[in-house]
């Protein structure tokens, strides 16, 4: 049985945080949230490891401010698993970590073929972690022993996992390369919020006009609303498809609403009025949206070859080199360089066209130096090759 200590008020807190100062080495940490039942994305555990220290297993609702475990391992490196999905939970409570090592990008970059925390453990460590309670609801409380022995496992290993992901980046030659991605995961600005995030409603495309769709976005902003009031996630509520059924049935009365057989969720009837008004509400609304949103100027590929031929033929000339390069390099093509920082530099290259020129579009989309470094003269010479590619049928047939 792995041995943990749970931490849940202050006292605990402060001799747990004295603990963790005193450990040596990086810090391993994890973060259980309750996505799927709660609507906040906050923190519900947070698992921390350190050498010498052990770990501990704290409770944020309980313990209030976590100004001391950053004070305990703020200047250390932190490792985490995917750390993106717990970076924004760690610092609504104020944790930052000043460094990161990144298990689940680290084994990607090393072109490990599965990258789950379960697989990279067992890559590495020969141990096997039982896949349970995952998608568990941590709000829930108290946390059952079993869920506090997984949460615990999901740390505990975590620094020697890093120590031989570590050294592979040492043989491959990518402890740069690791640097720069971990950087730029725990310095990435926060995704703006969607225009229109309505509309990732499920079903969303089975409604037709601008009118049904008005209804659709109000009963959305009401079901959020009262989502985020009572911290629940949306989806528990009143699902997608409910809302969907709503705009579909369009009832004439709030009795025929409460008809709709489809219209279901755990507060489809408690919140008739609700969901009523909001249908009242977006046939009254005098700003229709759009029957489709708008993109972002981009096409989808399949269409290039009729919109943009020369852009078509770069594409099909340097994907083929960047996937034969991330093959090269042991790594999947997306890490190399991502598809849309691709297109987008086929569609509108630089000019002239050059390894410098296509090097400064590249940093311009947010590539890093060693994505740039790697893949622009490949980039800019498969430009050029395009050209005389679409030329020489032309050139042949005269």
């Amino acid at each position: 049985m792995t041995e943990y200590t749970v931490i849940a008020d202050r006292e605990g807190f402060v001799a747990a945080c004295a603990a963790l100062a005193a450990g040596t080495g990086p810090a391993a940490v994890d973060v259980e949230r309750a996505s799927g039942f709660r609507y906040s994305q906050r923190a519900y555990l947070i698992q921390v490891f350190r050498r010498g220290a052990g770990v501990f297993l704290f409770d944020p609702p309980a313990i209030g401010d976590m100004s001391a475990l950053q004070d305990a391992i703020g200047g250390v490196e932190w490792v985490l698993h995917a750390a993106s999905q717990d970076l924004p939970s760690l610092r609504e409570d104020g944790l930052v970590p000043p460094s990161i090592f990144d298990t689940e990008l680290g084994a990607r970059l090393l072109g490990h073929e599965k990258v789950g925390l379960g697989a990279v453990v067992e890559d590495t460590l020969g141990i096997t972690l039982a896949k349970a309670h995952s998608a568990a609801d941590w709000s829930t409380r108290p946390l059952p022993q079993s869920w506090l022995e997984y949460a615990a496992l999901d740390v505990l290993h975590l620094v020697d996992v890093r120590d031989v992901l570590w050294d592979e980046l040492v043989e491959q030659d990518k402890t740069e390369v690791a640097a720069q991605e971990f950087d730029a995961v725990l310095n990435r600005p926060p995704r703006p919020p969607r225009e229109e995030p309505w509309r990732r409603l499920s079903g969303l495309h089975t409604v037709r006009g601008r009118r049904a769709l008005a209804v659709a976005r109000a009963l959305w902003t009401a079901r959020e609303a009262f989502a985020q009031e009572q911290d629940v996630s949306p989806g528990r509520l009143v699902p997608d498809r409910s809302l969907v059924a709503a705009v579909l049935a369009d009832p004439a009365t709030k009795q025929d609403l409460a008809r709709v057989k489809e219209f279901t969720g755990r507060a489809s009837r408690s919140q008739l009025d609700r969901w009523w008004a909001a249908i009242e509400e977006g046939r009254a609304d005098q700003t229709l949206p759009l029957e489709r949103a708008p993109g972002d100027g981009l096409p989808p590929p399949r269409a290039w070859s009729d919109r943009n031929p020369a852009a078509d033929a770069r594409l099909k000339a340097a994907r083929p080199r960047i996937e034969q390069l991330a093959v090269d390099l042991r790594m999947p093509t997306e890490n190399l360089l991502t598809p849309d920082t691709l297109r987008r530099i086929a569609w509108a290259p630089p000019e002239p066209i050059d390894d410098e020129t296509v090097a400064d579009a590249l940093a311009a989309l947010g590539a890093r130096p060693w994505q740039v470094e790697r893949t622009a003269p490949v980039i800019a010479q498969a430009f050029v090759d395009s050209v005389h590619d679409t030329a020489e049928p032309s050139e042949s047939a005269s």
